[in-house]
């Protein structure tokens, strides 16, 4: 988002324009989807802790909602743009529909930064975006959730104030809430486990064992550890992780050649996936420059940070012996990157399928929440894995069939289902 050259937009529309063609869409659904159908523009005033009054501004787009109630998170980052949170409603629009669950795009944002701003002050920016939208919104319209640097604690004010203004308990109304007040086990470690779901399959198909392979991650974040700690698990060693550093305001990576110590370096990081640099020097880590991650010798590469990450400026620094791409955030690949991905027939799991477990465990905390009936954590994780599955496979088996790029082959399905809904619907 920093990248004042970079429209997320533009790139989102490119990629469907380019499935749109590979499928034969008709002019009518391809006007259709790669615009949003609503969008919203607001201004939060709010009372600040030395007296003042600040406006903020915030976003929600919802991009299509023919297979059901939009959905996705809602940000909070200095550098917000309309334009990143259109991208990421349509992003979202492919990824509900390519791993099959019934509903539709959508995203929020808000222009801040909760480095600077105190819990009242963050409280009062979720009350009074939901107070903006709360005519728009709602357990059948459009379900929110979180994103980058929001938490459990902010869907729970925010679900605070659209109960109050509607006079009712709807915990269905959003979702990411904390376990015990409507929220589903198993929500917090859903985006990462779900990367590592796809990752595992692309090693069974490469036949590559999980236990002989090396990974760097862009990111430490929810995301990212959660990745981190399934893919141990499954025997696989992270020799490198990058983080952004408040206080330098620039991002550096972490590296232990015989691999990192999740539980350590968690040790020493803040609410926002920081990594004290001083102290992981002293437990043995080599601290590189922010980019260095990419550059490392192993076998998969997980950028779980934020958009445009990996450009035409650094693919080139790839190691010859990666394997596998898992885009554990939303639109890191630039479409230049892309094309040297693909003409290196690197293994890429693209974003809408490697990192649709939170959306998905987003669901299945929507059905909990609008049923009154919670599951076990083993129960979530489980159905989890089996839709991970399930997408990656038909993804991979068209990709096979058609000869298509993973991307494409994602994309083809994704699009296709929205657009046969919308057909069903007699929108085109």
């Amino acid at each position: 988002m920093a990248n004042k050259s970079y429209n997320a937009f533009e790139m989102a529309q490119a990629q469907f324009d380019r499935v749109a063609d590979l499928i034969g869409l008709d002019g009518a659904t391809k006007d259709l989807l790669r615009y949003n159908l609503r969008e919203y523009h607001v201004s939060i005033p709010v009372k600040m802790d030395d007296g003042t009054v600040k406006v903020f501004r915030g976003f929600r787009v919802q991009h299509n909602d023919a297979r059901g109630p939009a959905k996705g998170g809602i940000r909070f980052h200095p550098m917000e743009t309309i334009d990143t949170v259109r991208a990421l409603a349509m992003w979202m629009t492919w990824k509900c529909a390519v791993v099959d669950i019934p509903l539709g795009g959508g995203k929020g944002g808000v222009v801040c930064d909760p480095h600077n701003l105190s819990m009242r002050e963050q409280e009062q920016i979720c009350r009074g975006w939901v107070r903006q939208l709360a005519r728009d919104m709602g357990p059948l319209r459009d379900v929110p959730a979180p994103d980058v640097m929001t938490s459990a604690q902010h869907m729970l004010w925010i679900l605070d104030e659209f109960e109050t203004i509607h006079g009712a308990r709807l915990p269905g109304f959003i979702t990411g809430k904390p376990v015990g007040m409507g929220g589903s086990l198993g929500r917090t470690e859903a985006t990462g486990y779900g990367v590592i779901f796809t990752v595992r399959e692309a090693l069974k198909e490469l036949n590559i064992p999980p236990g002989d392979t090396k990974a760097s991650v862009q990111g430490f974040g929810n995301v990212a550890q959660y990745a981190i700690e399934l893919y141990q698990q499954i025997w696989g060693k992270v020799v490198c992780v990058s983080c952004w550093d408040q206080k330098d305001q620039t991002s550096y990576s972490f590296y232990k050649e015989d691999g990192i110590d999740l539980g350590a370096l968690r040790g020493i990081t803040d609410r926002f996936g920081g990594i004290e640099k001083d102290k992981a020097k002293k437990i043995g880590y080599e601290v590189l420059p922010g980019e260095a991650w990419i550059e490392q010798d192993v076998d998969i590469l997980i950028p779980a940070a934020l958009e445009n990450q990996i450009t035409k400026n650094n693919v080139g620094k790839m190691s010859d012996r990666v394997k596998i791409i898992a885009e554990g955030a939303n639109g890191p690949t630039a479409p230049e990157a892309d094309n040297v991905i693909k003409e290196r027939g690197i293994f890429l799991i693209p974003d809408l399928l490697a990192n649709a477990g939170g959306v998905t465990c987003s669901y299945f905390e929507q059905v909990q929440s609008n049923m009154n009936y919670y599951w076990e954590k083993d129960e979530v994780l489980g159905k989890l894995d089996t839709k991970m599955t399930s997408a990656f496979n038909a993804v991979s088996e068209l990709a096979k069939k058609r000869k298509l790029y993973m991307r494409d082959a994602a994309y083809v399905i994704a699009v296709g289902r929205v657009a046969q809904a919308c057909k069903d619907r007699g929108w085109v």
